[in-house]
């Protein structure tokens, strides 16, 4: 009798543990052309976007690799102060704090995977763009640079 249950247990157990596993929670995003406006010309970015609450928190977690002209747009509704963290992030990244209106009023560059440390927008942003680490110094991004996507509502 003791040996059905401890089967069954055991069974449930992995069924239990392969239903959380990273790679089957993964949510799916809807992806936009972005274009951010530097001193050296148009950068352009193909990016998921995140607006809903799960969305937003699963964010790039678990990903092992990103192309080179990919990232993550995070639209927060409305301004606010936001804090980002790289918990289950395997990947370095650069965070841009972006306005209403899709100018970029802060930067954090190479944001280091599993850190928990919060990242502050240190005033009221809408969003926040994921590139990879290193992308803001390769393609000139700055402070002040103006970034045009559907989602920010201010591509012609």
């Amino acid at each position: 009798m003791f040996m059905p249950i401890v089967k069954f247990m055991s069974a449930l157990l992995a069924l239990f543990l392969c239903s959380v596993s990273p790679s089957s929670a993964q949510l799916k995003f809807p992806t936009e052309q972005l274009i951010i406006q530097t001193a050296t010309g148009p950068q352009v970015f193909t990016v998921e976007v995140a607006v809903d609450g799960p969305q937003r928190q699963q964010g790039l977690m678990f990903r092992e690799k990103m192309a080179a002209d990919a990232g993550m747009l995070f639209d927060f509704g409305s301004p606010r102060e936001v804090a980002m963290w790289m918990k289950n992030t395997l990947i370095p990244l650069d965070m841009l704090f972006i306005d209403e209106k899709g100018i970029v009023r802060k930067i954090h560059e190479g944001a280091k995977p599993h850190d928990e440390t919060p990242l502050s927008s240190g005033g009221p942003v809408k969003y926040v763009l994921e590139l990879n680490g290193g992308a803001v110094e390769a393609r000139n991004i700055a402070v002040g640079n103006k970034v045009v996507s559907p989602q920010i509502g201010n591509a012609r």
